[in-house]
C-alpha cells in the first residue's frame, strides 16, 4: 500500500469517526424532542426556548455531517 493510500485510509476512517459521532448527535436531539412537553406551563417555557437552541444545534450538525459525508463520498 502506498503513503498516499495510507494517508487516504486514514482520512476514511477519521471521517466515519466523525460521521458516526454527528450522527448519534442527530439522533439524541431527535430523542429529545420526541419526549415532547412537560405538563408544568412554567418547565413549558424553558423547554421551549431550549428547542430552539437544540433546533440551531440540529441545524449545524446536519450541515456537517453533510460535509463529511460528501468528503467520505470523494475518497471511496
Amino acid at each position: 500500500m502506498s503513503k498516499e493510500s495510507k494517508k487516504n485510509q486514514l482520512n476514511i476512517t477519521e471521517l466515519k469517526k466523525e460521521r458516526d459521532r454527528l450522527r448519534q448527535k442527530l439522533t439524541a436531539i431527535e430523542a429529545d424532542y420526541r419526549k415532547g412537553l412537560v405538563p408544568d406551563s412554567e418547565d413549558q417555557a424553558i423547554e421551549l426556548e431550549n428547542a430552539d437552541v437544540l433546533e440551531g444545534i440540529a441545524r449545524v450538525t446536519a450541515e456537517e455531517l453533510e460535509k463529511v459525508e460528501a468528503s467520505l463520498s470523494e475518497l471511496e
